[in-house]
This record gives C-alpha cells, sequence and structure tokens, in this order.
C-alpha cells in the first residue's frame, strides 16, 4: 500500500495543486495536522476542501494551528482518525492533535497525557488486535507532536522537544509507522525500535513524503520510505 505523507500545510492550496501526480498514484493519504495558517484558523476550511477533492482515502488530526473545534469539521468529512482506530485493507489506523504546551499563541496546546489520551481506542483494543508479546505491527499511529529523541523533533539548535511520554507509546507497542509534523525544520525519517518514524516536513515549504507497506506473510514491513520536495 502506498502513502502520501503530508503535514503543516498552513493554508497553502497551490502546493497541494502541484501534487495531483502523487495524490493519483496514493492508495491513502496520511495528513499530521496544521490545515491553517498560524493565527488564521479560518484558513483551515479551504485546506480541508482541496484535500477533499484530491483523494477519496484520507486519515487526518488536526495541529496546534488549529482551533479544536476543527476536529468537529474532520470528522464531518470522514476523515478523522483522532481518538478513533480505523481499519483498511489489514491495516489499522488512530491519530492524536495538537501539541505540547510551549509558547501558549497557538490555539491547540496540550500537555502530554491529554495528547495520548486521543489514543483510549488503541489501548482498549489491543488484547485483540496486538500479537501475543503486546505488539500492533500493522498499526499506523499519526500523531503532529513528534516524539523526542528522533530525527523528527530537533529544532535549529540541536535541542530535541518532542513528547517523551509519545515516545514510550511508540516503545510500547512497536507500530508499523508514525507520521509526525509540527517540527518544520527537522524534517527526517527514523527508527524507534521497529517502529519507521516519518516527519515529511512542511508542505507550505514544499516538503511532503511517499511510503509503501508490503505484507511479508503475516508481517507488515515498511518498504521504502522517500522524503521529496516540490520541484
Amino acid at each position: 500500500m502506498k502513502f502520501l505523507v503530508l503535514s503543516d500545510i498552513h493554508g497553502n492550496l497551490e502546493n497541494i495543486d502541484k501534487l495531483d501526480a502523487e495524490f493519483k498514484n496514493a492508495d491513502a493519504v496520511l495528513f499530521g495536522g496544521d490545515f491553517a495558517k498560524f493565527g488564521s484558523p479560518e484558513t483551515g476550511k479551504p485546506v480541508l476542501e482541496k484535500l477533499l477533492s484530491k483523494h477519496d482515502t484520507i486519515f487526518s488530526v488536526i495541529g496546534n494551528c488549529d482551533d479544536a473545534e476543527f476536529l468537529d469539521a474532520i470528522d464531518d468529512a470522514d476523515v478523522s482518525v483522532e481518538k478513533n482506530l480505523t481499519f483498511l485493507d489489514g491495516l489499522a489506523f488512530a491519530g492524536a492533535g495538537g501539541g505540547t504546551k510551549f509558547s501558549g499563541d497557538t490555539p491547540f496546546e496540550r500537555d502530554e497525557d491529554e495528547i495520548l489520551s486521543d489514543f483510549a481506542l488503541v489501548d482498549a483494543s489491543a488484547e485483540n488486535c496486538a500479537d501475543e508479546n503486546g505488539k500492533w505491527n500493522n498499526l499506523i499511529l499519526i500523531m503532529h507532536n513528534p516524539p523526542k529523541d528522533t530525527e523528527c523533533d530537533k529544532i535549529p539548535n540541536g535541542v530535541h522537544v518532542g513528547s517523551q511520554k509519545l515516545r514510550e507509546y511508540i516503545e510500547k507497542y512497536e507500530p508499523l509507522l508514525v507520521v509526525t509534523g509540527h517540527i518544520h525544520e527537522s524534517i527526517g525519517v527514523c527508527n524507534v525500535g521497529n517502529t519507521t518514524v516519518v516527519n515529511p516536513g512542511a508542505l507550505m515549504e514544499g516538503k511532503y513524503a511517499v511510503v509503501e507497506a508490503v505484507k511479508d506473510g503475516e508481517v507488515w514491513k515498511i518498504k521504502s520510505c522517500e522524503l521529496k520536495s516540490i520541484a
């Protein structure tokens, strides 16, 4: 299964239109949040509408620049995996939105426990869906806020600003893939245990990723994860 992985669009409709070929080739779109431009939450709705016009299968959360109430809009559009657990072709998708509390000048900042609470259905379903070791190989998590101490959570001075509790959550279940965003300058692909973590970068800056997952017997694997830029 091939995924177009996006994050941090921040109102940039033009760059969405530049990805028509990628939308066509993708089986699904994974979006890590921040529909809206900083300080302009009203710019989120046109981004949602544009994405809906590009692909029928979208899994999304909202970001720290989106109003908390915008979760209702992506729920109504049937693209939200925040607080949900959704299945497609043998893969499970769940999400957690917003960013950890920092500056206080964006509308959807939360503490780590609040963010983790969005995964309650994952925890409730683990007994039936995870393997005998408690690992969940067919699970894909979308979290706007990155986990700590990875290639995906470093600010320019090299300090890791991600969430320790989100990292521990990944270590607990070892999902197939984690999609994150939020830290524009920390574009990267890395592993936390057996889990591939990708921050595709901000689409507002022309950055995105393409990920392909394959099933080898009973085990899902990430075949490729390519970071890309709009030419």
